[in-house]
C-alpha cells in the first residue's frame, strides 16, 4: 500500500465509509479507489481533493494527502502574527471585545489560548501562575486542580462534557496531540457522569454564576491556520448571571494576546 493509499484508507475508515459509499459520493469508481488505496494507481490532484472534500478531511490533512501523492499543498499555512492573517485576526479580536462583559477566548486546534477578552479574568482569578503562563491551554486551565476546577460546582458534568468533546475532535482530526491532552485531562480528579444530563444545554456552573457556551469557527477558510481557530464564548444561562456580569463582577485583569 502506498503512503497516499494508506492515508486515504485511514480517513475512509475514520469516517466509517465504504469504498462503495465514497464512490457514490465522489464519482470515482470503486475499482479505481481500490487501486489507489493499494498503490496500484496514482490519483490525480483533482481526484484527491474531491475525495478529501467528501470525507470532510481537515485542511492540514488534505495537504498531507497531496504531499504523499507527490503534489504541492493546496492550502497555505500562515503564521498567526504574520501579515496575511492580520485583517482576519483583527476582526476576530473585535468579536471577542464585543462579547464583553461575557467571557470569550480565541483558541487554536489544541485549545491553546490565542487571545481573550477581559471577561475571562473572572475564570482565571486565583488560578496557579504556571497555568496562566503562555502558552495557556484552556482545557487544562479548566480541569486542573490548581485551575478553575475547585470553583466549578458541576465539575463532574463539565469534565465529562470536555472529555467527550475531545473524543469527538480526536476522531474527526486524528490528531495525536489531542489524544495525549485527553489522556492528561482524564487523569485529573473530578469524576464523570454517566446519566443523561438534564436541561437544554450542559451548563458551566462557576461560583454562583451559570453559563452556557457557543463555539464559532470561520465558515469558508482557505488557510490551514485559520481553519483551526475557534472562538469559545460564554453566555449567561440566567438573569442573575447576566445582571452580575453587567454590574462588573468580572472586573478587568487577564487581558488579551495570551499566546
Amino acid at each position: 500500500m502506498s503512503e497516499v493509499g494508506r492515508l486515504l484508507r485511514g480517513w475512509r475508515d475514520t469516517r466509517r465509509m465504504s469504498q462503495l459509499g465514497l464512490s457514490g459520493r465522489s464519482g470515482v469508481s470503486t475499482r479505481h479507489l481500490s487501486f489507489v488505496e493499494t498503490g496500484r494507481s496514482r490519483p490525480t490532484r483533482q481526484m484527491l481533493l474531491r475525495l478529501a472534500e467528501e470525507l470532510d478531511v481537515p485542511l492540514r490533512a488534505r495537504n498531507e494527502l497531496l504531499l504523499a501523492a507527490g503534489y504541492a499543498p493546496a492550502y497555505s499555512e500562515s503564521e498567526l502574527d504574520g501579515p496575511p492573517l492580520a485583517d482576519v485576526l483583527t476582526a476576530l479580536r473585535n468579536v471577542l471585545a464585543g462579547h464583553a462583559p461575557h467571557p470569550a477566548v480565541l483558541v487554536d486546534r489544541h485549545w491553546t489560548m490565542v487571545d481573550a477578552n477581559d471577561g475571562v479574568a473572572l475564570f482565571t482569578a486565583g488560578c496557579a501562575a504556571e497555568l496562566l503562563t503562555p502558552p495557556v491551554n484552556v482545557l487544562r486551565l479548566a480541569l486542573h486542580p490548581a485551575g478553575m476546577a475547585p470553583r466549578i460546582r458541576n465539575l463532574a458534568e463539565w469534565r465529562t462534557h470536555i472529555l467527550h468533546r475531545l473524543d469527538r475532535q480526536t476522531a474527526a482530526t486524528g490528531d495525536p496531540e489531542l489524544r495525549d491532552l485527553r489522556t492528561e485531562l482524564a487523569g485529573y480528579p473530578g469524576g464523570e457522569v454517566t446519566a443523561r444530563p438534564d436541561g437544554l444545554v450542559v451548563p458551566l456552573r462557576f461560583d454562583d454564576l451559570d453559563f452556557f457556551s457557543i463555539t464559532t469557527v470561520l465558515g469558508t477558510p482557505r488557510d490551514v491556520t485559520l481553519s483551526e481557530l475557534a472562538i469559545e464564548a460564554f453566555l449567561p444561562a440566567d438573569a442573575a448571571t447576566a445582571n452580575a456580569l453587567h454590574r462588573g463582577v468580572a472586573g478587568s485583569g487577564y487581558g488579551s494576546r495570551a499566546r
